[in-house]
């Protein structure tokens, strides 16, 4: 049977301008298409992995207003348990704001509101609740001692934790060895190791130096050309498929929720990364965050 998969992250809703292209510093750009989207960082992947039929428990913090309510009725409209999400009467929930230009890159700015006081003790009380075979996936879009405090006490629970690094930032030396899984992408590797990620070798160099912090596998994603493993003693590129990106805003989050499930599953890690490249594949040929999420079934044709 699956293990449990406990998310521990960010609410946003998202505020989109589709366009052209982005703007420069000091422009503006005329035309496009807005619309609003539920997002954030720990949804995204709370979703993506409920959509991909895990069984999922997300802890968050969002504000007392609109979208506050409207993000937690749609968690639970996804089927994830949402015991664990508070409200904060004090500060606004969180929003982005995202631009996309017409070849789906992105540029995006958070305000992160209710999530900026996510407390360790909060985390603590749905580590108290959750089965020895949970799997506890993280992101950067909460306070770091919030983070460092949930994998660590994850870990000392004997709970196997997979940090996605993003946004990128610096992050304590002593988180490292907690990790069962880290997933940052070209961008995140540099700034955590020093090595610029361009190519494979280079990603195996930033893939070992991750190693020798002390973290058992590494998962580079590489965009488009798939993502890099490292077991420590063995590497593989896993391949994704070839499609026409319309909008690259989640699929990093998609890539993090859909390995949550296959990990869930018992899965080996390289098919277990098969498996979220295909999902995240899917996720980039659609608009929105939460909204480009695949089923399933979807995944599986």
């Amino acid at each position: 049977m699956p293990g449990q998969i406990l998310v521990v992250g960010s609410s946003n809703t998202d505020m989109v301008v589709q366009t052209t292209k982005l703007p420069a510093p000091g422009e503006t750009v005329l035309g496009g298409t807005f619309f609003m989207n539920p997002g954030g960082k720990g949804a995204n992947q709370a979703v993506a992995a409920a959509r991909l039929t895990g069984n999922v428990t997300f802890v968050a913090k969002v504000g007392a207003d609109i979208f506050g309510e409207q993000a937690v009725a749609g968690f639970r409209q996804e089927g994830i348990d949402t015991s664990y999400i508070q409200t904060d009467p004090a500060h606004p929930s969180g929003v982005a704001l995202i631009n996309v230009d017409a070849a789906g890159e992105n540029c995006i700015t958070v305000a992160p509101g209710a999530n900026a006081h996510l407390r360790p003790t909060e985390v603590d009380t749905a580590l108290t609740a959750v089965g020895a075979d949970t799997l506890v996936l993280v992101q950067l879009e909460i306070p770091l001692d919030t983070v460092t405090h949930a994998i660590s006490e994850a870990a000392s629970r004997g709970l196997r934790v997979i940090l996605n690094p993003a946004p990128a930032q610096p992050l304590p030396n002593e988180l490292f060895p907690h990790l069962f899984v880290i997933t940052p992408n070209e961008t995140e590797a540099e700034l955590l190791t020093g090595i610029r990620v361009d190519d494979l070798e280079s990603a195996g160099q930033a893939a070992q130096k991750l190693h020798n912090m002390g973290v058992s596998n590494v998962i580079i994603t590489l965009g488009s050309k798939g993502a890099y493993l490292s077991t420590g003693t063995e590497s593989q590129l896993i391949p994704t498929a070839p499609v026409k990106a319309v909008d690259t805003t989640a699929a990093g989050d998609c890539f993090n929720g859909a390995l949550a499930v296959a990990l869930a599953e018992k899965r080996p890690l390289a098919d277990a990364i098969a498996f979220a490249c295909k999902a995240a594949s899917i996720s980039v040929t659609r608009m929105g965050a939460q909204a480009s999420m695949p089923r399933r079934t979807e995944v599986a044709d």
